[in-house]
């Protein structure tokens, strides 16, 4: 930071200050076990979020008294069996849906599975075509490939850009992904579900980088099928499970590849023949694991009373900041941002690129600032407006600025 004066740094400092002061999520912080934020500046949200100062306490009682005293009665006495749809119904609002929609249960990875196939056999005879975000998460385009064999679907691999010139009376299903995991690049995700939907395909979406960072708007933009893991913005804990989207109007034709007998009408008349059940509860399948569901479903209490525009607003604020704060601090050319600077193309994390990523992200981890790296070149930032102030922010930036100098020394 040779070139940047003491004077720079007092401005920014200052700003992040007031900004600060203005930040109406700002009490938000005291919900979250975290360190102080002169110690260490976590930007790693979106990777697994914090935990919530009083999770501990509710896991206590499902394992000593739910589990430990009531035993298997808990099912009904406290409410396990209820769990995927009654946690559902707590995602909804904050991915823009309505009730009765979203049941909580197994990894993203199988919910994945499960909406593809179930997509393509919702489009019906004669579509034999999914097409992929190119860019997405790895076990997407696993997964979709796989989809694909059992399926007897051709699968095209596309940009999420080219979709709508390669849609078809073919294309059965379209996967793709809100924001990209990589550069925080946020797709059209209501232009995009238009285009698929005149050309009679059904869309799947991964909201697994946006649900808890941004409005979805899952119903008012006529998503058919959608995905999401719970562990990033939602806060739900290292694996905690995922949660799938089937709207209202789709559930009695939804025919999931999974059928376990959790999903089954009668789920205690042990038939031998399946007959799905009624509504959200087709997504189902074996048996919930209630300890990281509850865990969740205590998590999710954090966000009572917290509008998700207001959080969007934030998290736009954030990221502004910390490009501001960058420029200023990094010398020219050092790093690049792959990120959108428009914010109608922006996620909350920031990706900047540099050929030394993986040593500097080593660095700064070990300098207190808490991100991560992505091969071959990328250093990823998460922002989570929940529990993220804007004098860490300045600071994540000062930080970075040291450790790149420090490591082309």
């Amino acid at each position: 930071m040779s070139d940047v004066t003491a004077s720079d740094l007092n401005a920014l400092a200052e700003k992040a200050r007031e900004l600060d002061t203005a930040d109406e999520l700002g009490k938000l912080r005291e919900r979250f076990v975290l360190d102080d934020a002169g110690d260490t500046v976590y930007l790693d949200g979106n990777s697994l979020g914090a935990l919530p100062a009083h999770v501990p306490g509710r896991v206590e009682d499902v394992v000593r008294r739910q589990w430990g005293e009531l035993r298997i009665r808990s099912w009904t006495e406290s409410g396990w069996w209820t769990a995927p749809e009654r946690i559902g119904d707590r995602i909804a609002p904050l991915v823009g849906a309505a009730e009765g929609q979203i049941v909580v249960g197994d990894s993203t990875s199988v919910n994945v599975f499960k909406a593809l196939v179930g997509a393509v056999r919702l489009a019906g005879e004669g579509r034999d075509e999914i097409l992929v975000d190119a860019t997405t998460f790895p076990t997407d385009g696993y997964i979709a490939e796989s989809a694909a064999r059992m399926t007897g679907c051709t699968l095209r691999p596309l940009t999420p850009a080219e979709v709508p010139g390669a849609l078809g009376d073919r294309t059965a299903a379209v996967l793709l992904n809100h924001v990209d995991y990589r550069t925080g690049r946020l797709h059209d995700l209501p232009a995009l579900t238009a285009a698929v939907r005149r050309a009679g395909a059904v869309s799947v979406w991964d909201l697994c980088h946006s649900a808890g960072a941004l409005p979805v708007g899952l119903d008012a933009h006529r998503v058919d099928l959608a995905i999401g893991c719970t562990y990033k913005y939602l806060n739900g804990g290292p694996g905690s499970p995922a949660y799938l989207y089937v709207r209202s109007d789709l559930q009695s034709r939804f025919d999931s590849p999974l059928p376990g007998w959790n999903s089954h009408a009668e789920p205690f008349g042990m038939r031998l023949s399946y007959e799905a059940g009624d509504g959200a509860v087709r997504g189902r399948v074996g048996t919930p694991d209630i300890l990281s569901m509850l865990a969740l479903e205590a998590a999710l209490d954090v966000w009572d009373g917290v509008p998700v525009d207001a959080v969007r607003a934030k998290s736009l604020a954030l990221t502004d900041f910390f490009l501001e704060c960058v420029e200023a601090y990094v010398p020219a050319g050092r790093v690049e941002s792959v990120t959108p600077a428009a914010h109608a193309e922006r996620g909350s994390q920031v990706a900047l690129r540099t050929d030394d990523a993986g040593a500097v992200m080593e660095r700064l981890i070990a300098a207190g600032v808490v991100g991560d790296y992505r091969a071959p070149d990328v250093l990823r930032f998460g922002f989570t407006p929940l529990y993220l102030g804007f004098a860490e922010v300045e600071r994540a930036a000062r930080v970075l600025a040291d450790q790149l100098a420090a490591a082309a020394a």
